[in-house]
């Protein structure tokens, strides 16, 4: 697998840092990186494009401005997750809203609920995995409660596997995981993981290429030189400014 950045542009479309990754017969994925938990990744070839959008939220990006989404996801309801005019700007009639059964009653039944576990198809023989995402350690659990059932998602291509973690501490269902090519995690203590836990879920994972993302703007700030010295040897760490 190999991987490279661009910096896509055009008059009318506002420019983000992005990376591409190529896959297989040379298939490939771009990430576009707006802000904090807020990207986007698009596929397909020249001819036509498939955008998803993962928890829009329209202080991060013009999203009016962007191609409209095949899907979106929605890990959970938290303002820096999910914004409805974000959503609104992003989708059209025939978008997928994928989304945790709090979030779901914005939408008056209008998205795909999720829990834990559920898997969905999206065209193009896509598959989207909900993943259990929540606090572990004590005294932070309120912060993100297993009961409730925020998602990670897992986005399944042929040949390629992208886990994005959503707000939480490593957890049995994310330590079990195997086959990950990818992986986003969240790395701002005390609400989501530590540097040493997000160590530690790599270690044990082994995903090919790791992107810490919904890092720093909290009073301890992530050490990302530290993070990336301690796995430089595990995976290939790329750091975007996700903030």
């Amino acid at each position: 697998m190999s991987l490279f950045s661009l910096f896509g542009g055009g008059s009318r479309t506002p420019d983000y840092p992005t990376d591409v990754v190529t896959y297989g017969d040379g298939n490939s994925v771009k990430f576009t990186f707006f802000k904090h938990a807020s990207f986007s990744i698009s596929y397909g070839d020249e001819f036509e494009q498939h955008h998803i959008y993962i928890d829009p939220v329209s202080q991060y990006a013009k999203y009016a401005h962007l191609p409209k989404a095949d899907a979106v996801l929605i890990s959970h309801s938290h303002y820096d997750h999910f914004d409805r005019a974000a959503v609104d700007d992003i989708t059209s009639r025939d978008s997928a809203i994928i989304c945790d059964k709090t979030t779901a009653e914005a939408f008056d039944g209008e998205a795909i609920v999720m829990t834990p576990g559920m898997k969905a198809q999206l065209d193009g023989n896509i598959i989207i995995e909900a993943v259990a995402a929540y606090n572990t350690s004590e005294g932070h659990t309120d912060f993100h409660p297993k009961a409730r059932e925020d998602n990670g998602y897992i986005v399944r291509f042929e040949g390629l596997n992208i886990y994005i973690a959503g707000d939480t501490e490593p957890t049995e269902e994310m330590l079990a995981l195997e086959g990950i090519d990818i992986a986003f995690l969240p790395v701002n203590q005390p609400y989501t993981m530590t540097v040493d836990q997000a160590v530690e879920v790599i270690k044990t994972i082994r995903p090919r290429i790791f992107y810490p993302y919904h890092y720093g703007e909290v009073d301890e700030k992530t050490d990302i030189e530290r993070l990336k010295n301690e796995l430089k040897d595990i995976t290939d760490v790329r750091v975007f400014p996700m903030e």
